[in-house]
């Protein structure tokens, strides 16, 4: 169905002007839901409002809150580009990509302006003369490197002001972590060459410092000054350490930053690897909401403009795995944020630079996939996520039992329904099982009378371990609670359809009302609960939606391999009856020898095939031969 805007917004449509700027769209309750820039308004917006956004999930939701629009206009596409930002950060759109895990890195600062410099730590760069080095990954790691740099620079910790005539030190110039400036051990000018070499270190470009120490060093020992000897030594180790911890990336490169990008199931994890001076000094990575239906060209460009606007230092050059379609007005933003030097978008094909590239993507992968692990061992996260399912949902309980049923097929044929069971928020895999569904012709696909079969089946089991547990499997493989237990929570997928299928099953039973059930939409993640056409839309950032897709992707991924399952088994017996001589008599024999299983026909020998009633050395040589 063609989607058509109101009067009030076709007016606006019609009037915007071929110029730069920025759109905010805006909802019901006058609400900033989306902030979008700019080279032609009038094109850009209208195309949320065409043809071409209906292949978009995002878009299409997006549109049908939108109850007005303003704009405003700009010199250029760059202003554009920083008055975005600006509204974004101010006021957090709720369709807009945004940092879920924003923070500002700590920096060493070397107060450079002052006589005697002095080191500080902080999370903000102010330009006051200050020399700052980093970005620094964790304040740890800040930490430890000054506290290894003070044993080769014993630089000043104190509040003193430095006159060179104090009578006294403190203790730090005794146990040799500070050069005493304060009673003149050392004079403005010697200090101040310690802290240039220190700095040089943190620059990455250590070579002139370690080669004057060693030649030192060695001139002491000639001179047998041992003590001298031992404590350049003792420097020497500790500006080794650090230029180890910085791994050497390339000869040629200077200041980088390499990012990355990985998804899965919605989530979208960016890797940046902090390269100063051809030294890798760390790495972070950053989740994004609302990226689930944006391509990774649009995840690259919003992670870039999210990130650089906060942060303190533009490296000199974006290496990144895909060309972006605003580089060039990127390049010029980032341009004027390091005051008019240069800074250069590139995507390398090959080489070193390429590599760094692969490293960050692994990096990024191994984020993602860490996050969702920690997501299933915060029990936290769980009893959250838990607890807004309950609200969202009007259940009577917490959903600590959450079954969720999926259909997979291809063209009606191995139709196979899956149960995926959740206790307390996570896989209870020894709960899961599969049904094969058999009332529903091979002719054609029915998902609506295949979930029926696989509900009625399944609280026909309940039914019957209520009655006697004995009766619902003869081999005993059921004879446990994932029959007997009922859930707190049934998800159908499918939407609206399937949920009517799910309610007219419970009412059978005499289940409705005692058994919570929902329909869970795939295009749009939208969940329908009974006699209620309004859909229930859990916010992009709730706990209570990663679970919800976690639930779905399982029952998917547990339908689609029981039905690869069975196609394959059906393909055996097809080939099992193609063997000439082997009819439906002898496949049920076969079938019957061998436990109904055409893997342990496929694995049998020779003479085991022909211990069979009916079969033949020669037709067990013909069965090994079609099946081996």
């Amino acid at each position: 169905m063609t989607f058509t805007p109101s009067d009030h917004i076709q007016t606006i449509l019609k009037n915007l002007p071929m110029k730069p700027g920025v759109y905010l769209m805006k909802d019901l309750k006058g609400t900033i839901i989306y902030v979008g820039k700019a080279k032609r308004l009038r094109n850009r917006v209208r195309s949320y409002f065409n043809s071409s956004a209906e292949g978009n999930p995002k878009t299409m939701r997006l549109r049908e809150n939108i109850v007005d629009i303003e704009y405003i206009v700009e010199q250029n596409e760059v202003k554009a580009l920083i008055l975005e930002e600006t509204l974004i950060k101010r006021h957090q759109p709720q369709y807009n990509i945004m940092l879920k895990d924003d923070k500002r890195y700590p920096y060493i600062k070397i107060n450079w302006q002052d006589p005697f410099p002095k080191i500080d730590v902080t999370r903000h760069i102010v330009k006051d003369g200050s020399r700052y080095f980093g970005p620094y990954v964790a304040m740890w790691a800040v930490q430890n490197t000054l506290q290894t740099l003070r044993k080769a620079f014993p630089y000043l910790t104190c509040d003193r002001v430095i006159t060179g005539t104090d009578e006294r030190a403190c203790l730090f110039y005794d146990i040799k972590l500070c050069n005493a400036p304060c009673i003149g051990a050392v004079n403005k000018e010697q200090y101040r060459a310690m802290i240039e070499e220190l700095m040089a270190v943190l620059n990455g470009r250590s070579e002139e410092v370690v080669a004057r120490l060693a030649k030192e060093m060695g001139e002491a020992a000639e001179n047998l000054d041992f003590e001298k000897a031992a404590s350049l030594r003792d420097q020497l180790k500790a500006i080794e350490y650090i230029t180890q911890r910085h791994k050497a990336v390339g000869n040629n490169m200077t200041d980088h930053d390499v990012i990355a990008l990985a998804r899965d199931k919605g989530d979208a994890v960016v890797q940046i690897l902090f390269i100063r001076n051809g030294k890798l000094i760390g790495s972070d990575s950053h989740l994004l909401d609302n990226a689930e239906f944006e391509t990774d060209e649009e995840v690259l460009e919003s992670f870039i403009k999210r990130f650089y606007d906060e942060a303190p230092e533009i490296p000199h050059d974006l290496i990144l795995p895909q060309e972006v379609e605003e580089a060039r007005i990127i390049e010029q933003w980032l341009k004027n944020k390091r005051s008019g030097n240069k800074v250069t978008i590139t995507v390398p094909q090959r080489g070193g630079k390429r590599d760094l590239v692969k490293i960050a993507e692994e990096n990024a992968s191994e984020a993602l996939r860490m996050m969702r692990a920690q997501w299933e061992a915060d029990t936290v996260k769980q009893e959250t996520a838990l607890g807004e399912l309950q609200k969202e949902l009007h259940l009577p309980n917490i959903p600590n039992r959450i079954e969720c049923y999926d259909i997979s097929t291809t063209q009606g044929t191995a139709i196979v329904a899956s149960r995926v069971v959740f206790v307390q928020g996570t896989p209870a895999k020894g709960e899961y099982r599969r049904f094969n569904i058999r009332t529903v012709s091979h002719d054609g696909s029915d998902d609506y009378q295949s979930m029926r079969e696989a509900l009625t089946r399944r609280f026909n089991r309940y039914v019957q371990s209520q009655e006697d547990p004995a009766l619902v499997s003869p081999d005993g493989k059921d004879r446990d609670e994932t029959w007997r237990l009922l859930p707190d929570l049934m998800i159908i997928d499918g939407g609206k359809g399937q949920l009517g299928i799910g309610v007219e099953v419970l009412k059978e039973f005499g289940l409705f009302g005692q058994v919570p059930v929902v329909g869970l939409a795939k295009q749009f993640e939208e969940i329908y609960l009974p006699d209620n056409p309004t859909p229930v839309i859990l916010n992009r950032r709730s706990e209570a939606l990663f679970l919800i897709q976690r639930v779905r992707d399982e029952a998917h991924r547990f339908a689609i391999t029981s039905h690869r399952n069975r196609r394959a088994k059906i393909g055996m017996v097809s080939r099992l009856e193609s063997v000439p001589g082997i009819g439906p008599t002898k496949r049920k024999a076969l079938l019957k020898a061998f436990g109904n299983s055409i893997d342990a026909i496929r694995s049998a020998s020779v003479e085991e095939l022909s211990a069979v009633k009916g079969i033949n050395q020669q037709l067990a040589e013909a069965i090994k031969a079609e099946l081996g």
